[in-house]
């Protein structure tokens, strides 16, 4: 362990991969509660145009990266508002264009840039530099401060947009924040877990705490905690067994999601059995929605489980 920690790229890789447990599980907990557990898959494979787009205009892959991505996850966003093509048709031209472009793009690069791409679809703790760092630093930084400065505004809007609407929240400002800020985050973690896997490092850990949490903050924060021990947990296991490190943090997180959810059941009849009663209004805490059905509408009773904490301007 001393060895690990005394050698440099070990030391900015492990540093990776504690933002990246922090940011991604923080922007995917939008995402899933709004329905888009897969769109990091679409922006990622979006970002790999830019990735190739670096290798071939010999600028930073990571920079070109994010600008590409963002700008697919905006263009997304606004085919999905105005309900022109359906929101799966618009996640898989991002899934197929991008994939394309980005393999189109690479053969124009220089000689040696496809194995390089290679460390970018699936993470390489060898290859995470010290600008690299830096920018993930600065990224990673600008993911936390909307997700938890704008979490009841962000909240609102995943769960219901007309709700968000009428209490005066810039619903679509808000809808391309967030999108923009899924794209940031697919960048931020594609040099440790990679491009093919940032979307289950987004979604795994969320599902997981959703198992034995019932408040939107508390999910938060665990699904945070876990997205930070897996992926210490793959960085480190990585080294030692010289495996790649996105596959084994997000195996990692599905052994936690099976071993969490084996803990789930006692403790939901435990819940059940003592009758726990729902979180203090007063403390103006966003609680977690009923699922939705296919028609988009809660199928469970609207109790104060289910719908945000009354009394509470968002638009504030």
């Amino acid at each position: 362990m001393t060895e690990m920690l005394t050698t440099d790229f070990m030391q900015r890789a492990l540093l990776a991969a504690v933002l990246i447990g922090i940011t991604a599980p923080a922007v995917g907990l939008y995402l899933v509660q709004r329905g888009q557990a897969i769109m990091g898959d679409g922006i990622g494979h979006v970002a790999l145009t830019g990735v190739s787009l670096g290798f071939l205009l010999n600028t930073s892959p990571v920079w070109m990266a994010t600008l590409v991505a963002g700008a697919g996850a905006v263009v997304m966003e606004l085919i999905r508002e105005r309900g022109r093509t359906r929101g799966d048709i618009a996640l898989a031209m991002l899934f197929y264009g991008g994939m394309a472009g980005g393999a189109l793009i690479i053969k124009l690069a220089p000689n040696g840039s496809m194995a390089n791409l290679t460390t970018y679809l699936w993470g390489s703790i060898l290859t995470v530099s010290a600008s690299d760092i830096v920018t993930v630093v600065v990224l990673a930084v600008l993911v936390v401060a909307i997700t938890v400065g704008l979490r009841r505004q962000l909240f609102a809007v995943c769960q219901d947009e007309e709700f968000a609407r009428v209490t005066g929240l810039p619903v679509r400002l808000l809808n391309l924040l967030l999108a923009v800020t899924a794209a940031v985050t697919v960048t931020v973690a594609m040099r440790v877990v990679g491009l093919l896997l940032v979307s289950a490092l987004m979604v795994v850990p969320v599902a997981a705490a959703q198992q034995v949490t019932r408040s939107f903050a508390a999910t938060q924060m665990l699904a945070v905690g876990i997205g930070v021990v897996v992926s210490l947990g793959g960085t480190t296991a990585s080294y030692y067994q010289d495996l790649p490190p996105g596959p084994t943090i997000v195996v990692l997180a599905m052994v936690l999601f099976g071993l969490i959810g084996l803990l789930a059941v006692p403790l939901a009849r435990r819940r059940h059995g003592a009758g726990t009663a729902a979180a203090d209004p007063s403390a103006g805490e966003l609680l977690l929605p009923a699922p939705r059905s296919e028609t988009g509408t809660t199928g469970a009773a609207p109790d104060d489980e289910q719908r945000l904490t009354p009394g509470t301007s968002l638009a504030q």
